[in-house]
């Protein structure tokens, strides 16, 4: 899969610094197995028959999606990343017009509504994550899955592994922190959570659109 190494666009990180979906590297690869197996077991619960992913990357879970069966689309701020996105369909024989260049701020639920919005590996990147969230409390219909990184295991990780040392671990482009906790608490602000998973090194949720929202 085509990544964007690092790249920044506006001055911020876009898609994946390496093809961690690909590596060959035994701890990556138990570790991405995790992520996956949560994901896949929250898509199951939700068993939507469309899915959105906003801050899609280069598109590698709607290409995962499409190939499932699933009415699947992406969307994400950068261009470039979005180009890629559009590549790696190509190659899998997938429609480029899967992917569109979206801010998760400008999300409607006109264009962009779907039974499941995913947004995993998004709000750490925001300057405003509660603005971010506020526009997936008006798009979401029936399901969101979110996911963070966990802090501090993150940075601790990293620092274990000799990554980022000089920045006490912190990987290039994450500007907010959150604890299981701290991260359970902002988005019942927003949505209602269904199920709480905790893949190392991640928590990841599902949501439901708040019940006194959702009557009105």
């Amino acid at each position: 899969m085509r990544v964007s190494g690092g790249l920044e666009e506006d001055g911020i990180v876009v898609g994946n610094a390496y093809d961690k979906y690909g590596s060959g590297n035994p701890v990556v690869k138990r570790i991405m197995a995790g992520f996956h197996n949560s994901l896949e077991e929250l898509v199951a619960i939700a068993n939507p028959r469309t899915i959105h992913e906003i801050g899609c990357g280069e598109g590698y879970w709607v290409a995962n999606w499409a190939r499932q069966g699933f009415e699947a689309r992406g969307s994400d701020f950068s261009d470039t990343v979005i180009e890629l996105a559009r590549a790696n369909a190509a190659e899998q024989k997938l429609a480029a017009d899967l992917f569109t260049t979206r801010s998760i701020y400008d999300i409607t639920p006109e264009r962009d509504g779907a039974g499941l919005l995913v947004c995993c590996e998004v709000l750490e990147h925001l300057e405003n994550p509660e603005q971010g969230l506020e526009a997936l409390s008006r798009t979401i219909e029936q399901h969101l899955i979110l996911s963070v990184p966990r802090e501090p295991l993150w940075r601790i990780l990293n620092m274990a592994r000799g990554k980022y040392i000089t920045s006490g671990g912190n990987t290039p482009g994450h500007i907010q922190h959150w604890s299981r906790r701290g991260f359970l608490r902002l988005v019942s602000k927003y949505f209602d959570i269904v199920e709480v998973r905790s893949p190392h090194p991640w928590t990841m949720v599902l949501c439901r659109p708040r019940r006194d929202q959702a009557e009105r």
